[in-house]
């Protein structure tokens, strides 16, 4: 049986002569590190976030529509779907966010270590876990407030 980590396929150089190269690895190889998760997860917040802000442009073009259009928008976000929708689109922006400043450290040359990636992990999970919350506690209370004032406003007439 041939091992894994010697598997070689055959190449050609621009002149054309034939060389053989190493074959990366498959994911079964590797251990699973926190940094490795963190990567996978940065590229599927990022799918995320872009998916959020197309949603975002027919939020916007609802509200260009007209308001009946903008009302039924409205209805969806208001939802308590919608809600968990928005914190979820709110929650991968950041996480995207911190993401996205660690590797542009890491592309500026800094904190590249083995031991310094693995002290960085859980520093940027709970960065984004605890701005996550705050932002999104901090919208949910305001449409909360919103509401209420609405059918305050509404029982007064």
């Amino acid at each position: 049986m041939q091992d894994i980590r010697k598997a070689l396929y055959v190449g050609s150089r621009s002149d054309g002569t034939l060389i053989e190269r190493p074959m990366s690895p498959h994911l079964q190889v590797y251990r699973y590190r926190l940094s490795m998760v963190l990567s996978i997860s940065n590229r599927i917040t990022g799918v995320i976030a872009t998916a959020g802000a197309a949603l975002g442009v027919f939020w916007l073009g609802a509200a260009a529509k007209g308001p009946k259009a903008f009302a039924t928008a409205r209805k969806v976000t208001g939802n308590p779907l919608g809600q968990l929708v928005l914190v979820g689109w709110l929650a991968s922006v950041i996480y995207h966010t911190v993401g996205g400043v660690r590797h542009l450290i890491w592309d500026c040359g800094h904190r590249y270590d083995k031991e310094e990636l693995n002290k960085d992990g859980p520093v940027a999970v709970g960065v984004a876990v605890g701005a996550s919350t705050v932002l999104a506690s901090a919208l949910l209370c305001v449409a909360a407030c919103r509401r209420s004032r609405r059918a305050k406003a509404g029982k007064a007439v």
